[in-house]
């Protein structure tokens, strides 16, 4: 009896310590931005398009920031600028069992299919800074690009007058972002000013640069650039330094980089989006939607044009 008794509270304690660890497994889980753990119902996968950017930085720390302060967990995946490394990450998020997803597309038509498969898993999915074409999504949010871009081909014709030479540097081909940047520069330009030149720079810096000197052994006379972005603007400016002319210079994103070189004089300007407030905006249209709440189609974030 006493051997029986033995057995069986050993039994017990080895009952108690197998308890206490499955306890410990799904109390302790890895913890991602927001500090809630891996499991809850409150996840959001985020694949923004490339890190290797100011402005996408920007925008990311303002989603972590969001999900911080809500106590929500988020994911954040890099894309670098590749379409098939976002698919890839927006898949192994599905396959996280996110609630919402929010994407800012490398490429708005190719991320569409990704889009689709996590509308079928039954995943909320908000687009931010760039469009998804071809696929539904809950909610969109970005600046109002065509009107910035409008602006800034309004400024620049200011600077270099009626029917001047220009260029223009484009964003990655496919992003929505460039095309809608495209359309408001070219619905000023191609009545006012004589586009000469508009090529990809992906909107890197080090393109911008490449491109630029490439455009200006082309054509010496051109006497203002609209670039799509910031970062290809300052490598335009990097390139037109070496040449000793008066090229004007407007970018889109008023990075810090950017900003400085308003101030200092060397690019003329840049228009103003708010990248931190467009990543905290997903954020909490995901908790409204993870809540049941319905929200709004279309969100859009005010630019403004920043000059010295």
């Amino acid at each position: 009896m006493k051997k029986f008794k033995k057995v069986a509270a050993l039994v017990t304690v080895m009952a108690l310590g197998a308890s206490a660890l499955v306890g410990c497994s799904v109390g302790g889980g890895e913890k991602k931005e927001g500090g809630s753990s891996a499991g809850s119902a409150q996840t959001v996968g985020f694949s923004v398009s490339t890190l290797n950017n100011p402005f996408f930085v920007t925008l990311s720390d303002g989603a972590k920031n969001a999900a911080k302060e809500k106590g929500i967990q988020l994911t954040v995946v890099d894309a670098g600028d590749d379409s098939a490394k976002q698919i890839s990450d927006i898949e192994d998020l599905i396959s996280k069992n996110i609630k919402v997803l929010i994407v800012n597309p490398v490429d708005s038509d190719a991320v569409a299919s990704a889009v689709e498969s996590a509308t079928k898993k039954g995943i909320k999915v908000i687009a931010v800074d760039r469009a998804v074409n071809g696929a539904e999504v809950e909610c969109q949010i970005a600046s109002d690009n065509v009107a910035g871009a409008r602006m800034a081909a309004e400024y620049l014709k200011e600077l270099v007058g009626d029917g001047a030479k220009v260029a223009e540097l484009e964003g990655v081909p496919g992003a929505s972002a460039a095309i809608d940047r495209g359309q408001g520069f070219h619905e000023v330009a191609d009545k006012d000013l004589k586009v000469v030149s508009s090529q990809t720079a992906n909107f890197n810096r080090a393109e911008g640069l490449s491109v630029m000197e490439n455009i200006l052994q082309a054509d010496g006379d051109i006497k203002g650039v609209f670039a799509h972005n910031d970062e290809m603007a300052l490598g335009a400016v990097e390139a037109i330094a070496s040449t000793g002319k008066d090229i004007k210079v407007v970018g889109f994103d008023a990075t810090d980089d950017a900003r400085k070189a308003v101030e200092d004089g060397t690019m003329a300007a840049t228009v103003a989006q708010q990248p931190d407030l467009m990543g905290k905006t997903a954020v909490e249209t995901a908790i409204s939607i993870m809540e049941g709440k319905s929200v709004e189609k279309s969100i859009p974030v005010e630019v403004t044009l920043i000059k010295k």
